[in-house]
């Protein structure tokens, strides 16, 4: 991509960006994609994305319907090509569509992130709750442990309630049509996991060995008008769960990499304390940060601010998606639009004041980035595969946005080397944890 810039009035920047139509290809690929995961459209193994459109959604053209996901796709590039960081995320002036095999041209209006300065760079003083660690944590994660090697046996026969166990035969039709994945001739069934519909288990109360019943049920959210369910359920058994104890002979058969029950519980202690650690730093970390955002002086433009919120509110529409919760829900539990739309804002706040604090740090202490700095990021971000991390932002044109997290990452580490701490003597809150 090529790109020149020329300085504007008010200290805009403006860029000028030529797309090669390899890039514009690219371009359209990853927003055919990314139009699918927002329709909620999978792509089979062996199809694209414009067939699975097509087959699911009738779109003919999806090049056409996804215009303005690649025109965004391209944007971050001609940023970063000019080693800029922008305040907020800039839109694109487009005089003409872009289109498969052509070169695209397109203009942005760069706000430069503002530099602020702080009120004073001395070190900052908090005070932390002592780190202990509690023994008992690991009989917990023990007692799990021996939990996920659970098994269902057989015991005497009595009636079932809402968290009994037992062996069943299921049959299950529809409109007369058998439903092969759901039937069976022997399987454990355990109320109260949410495996089958509430109607479907209501019908097994009370049952015990023995027992034959026939109900039919409707599956939750089917389209008015479906046939429901046609059930056979024979109780085969009743069953009981049994927990194995973890001695000499349970890690012999399960945990070969352990020496012995002690040895196991050292293995998990030292996990156990090692994330225990990581969060205590993560607690310091932000306490200092918050610590030095109380120095910030300067105005926060309304730009700015409009942009941090709706990114916010964004992530928070994407996290309720993934979760199920409707978004209306959400806002009436947080007590209402109004009470919503202002945490908003004082969290936008908030993560800008802190975020301009710790770069006029990184300014201050004249610091540099290094490759170490930027995997340093890359494993806040990603600790299982800080690589793979790295490589997906730098590939969508988000290395400026992977250098400001580092450089700011790098400030707080630093803010927290210099900090005068003090270590309470009351054990840590419920909001410290």
């Amino acid at each position: 991509m090529k790109v020149t810039e020329k300085k504007l009035e008010d200290g805009l920047i403006e860029l000028t960006a030529a797309a090669a139509t390899a890039e514009v290809a690219q371009a359209f690929n990853v927003a055919h994609y990314s139009f699918c995961a927002s329709m909620g459209v999978e792509v089979p193994q062996g199809q694209t994305p414009a067939q699975a459109a097509e087959e699911k959604l009738g779109i003919k053209d999806l090049d056409s319907v996804s215009q303005q996901m690649a025109i965004d796709y391209l944007v971050p590039f001609a940023v970063d090509k000019r080693n800029l960081c922008p305040a907020f995320p800039p839109t694109p002036i487009i005089d003409q569509p872009i289109k498969r095999g052509q070169v695209f041209e397109f203009k942005v209006q760069v706000t430069p992130k503002p530099d602020y300065e702080l009120t004073s760079y001395e070190p900052v003083s908090i005070t932390v709750p002592p780190l202990n660690f509690d023994e008992s944590l690991v009989d917990q994660q023990i007692q799990q442990l021996a939990e996920s090697f659970a098994t269902y046996e057989k015991c005497d026969a009595r009636p079932l309630d809402a968290s009994g166990a037992a062996k069943i035969a299921l049959e299950v039709s529809q409109g007369g049509k058998r439903l092969d994945n759901l039937c069976t001739d022997g399987r454990t069934y355990i109320l109260g996991m949410g495996l089958m519909p509430d109607e479907f288990e209501k019908n097994l109360i009370g049952m015990t060995e023995g027992d034959v019943k026939e109900f039919a049920f409707d599956m939750p959210g089917a389209p008015e008008g479906e046939a429901p369910l046609d059930c056979k359920v024979t109780v085969l058994e009743c069953q009981e769960k049994h927990v194995p104890e973890v001695d000499q002979s349970f890690i012999e058969k399960n945990m070969p990499m352990a020496r012995d029950v002690e040895s196991l519980r050292q293995v998990v202690s030292e996990r156990l304390q090692a994330e225990q650690r990581a969060q205590y730093q993560e607690m310091q970390l932000t306490m200092v940060a918050d610590e030095l955002s109380r120095r910030f002086q300067g105005t926060i433009s309304d730009e700015v601010y409009e942009s941090m919120r709706d990114t916010l509110m964004q992530n928070v529409r994407g996290s309720l998606a993934q979760q199920g919760i409707p978004f209306e829900q959400f806002v009436e539990a947080q007590g209402g639009d109004q009470q919503f739309g202002m945490m908003l804002m004082i969290q936008a706040r908030q993560m800008l004041v802190q975020g301009y604090a710790l770069d006029a740090v990184f300014r201050h202490e004249k610091m540099t980035l290094d490759d170490e700095d930027i995997m340093a990021a890359c494993r806040a971000m990603n600790p299982a595969d800080p690589t793979t991390a790295r490589r997906q932002m730098e590939g969508n044109g988000q290395a400026f946005v992977l250098r400001e997290t580092a450089g700011r990452l790098k400030a707080n580490r630093w803010l927290l080397e210099h900090a005068d701490i003090t270590v309470s003597e009351e054990p840590a809150t419920e909001k410290a944890k």
